[in-house]
């Protein structure tokens, strides 16, 4: 079944969709100069997949590239990604580029 990641700005949120069904939503609030990520939820149906970590990244990735705002990980799910993504912990920094 083919993945499709979206931004949906309008909504605050990013969305992985299998075969157009939603299977994982992370929800964000831009606070300022930060991206406040603050629920990450995956269909009960499509759990144990990995989709959640893969929509964080997809989120992480986007705010990188397409903004200077660094990231508040306000969901737990969140703080353990950046927990196991150290590489990526420049980004819960105010940047200056």
């Amino acid at each position: 079944m083919q993945k499709e990641f979206t931004h949906e700005p309008d909504a605050d949120r990013y969305v992985l969709r299998l075969g157009g069904e939603v299977a994982s939503v992370l929800d964000y609030r831009v606070l300022g100069d930060a991206v406040a990520m603050t629920r990450a939820f995956t269909n009960p149906r499509h759990r144990g997949s990995g989709f959640a970590g893969e929509l964080v990244a997809f989120a992480v990735d986007d705010v990188e590239a397409t903004s200077a705002r660094h990231i508040v990980p306000s969901c737990w799910y969140v703080a353990e990604w950046f927990d196991r993504h150290p590489e990526r912990a420049h980004l819960l920094r105010p940047r200056t580029t």
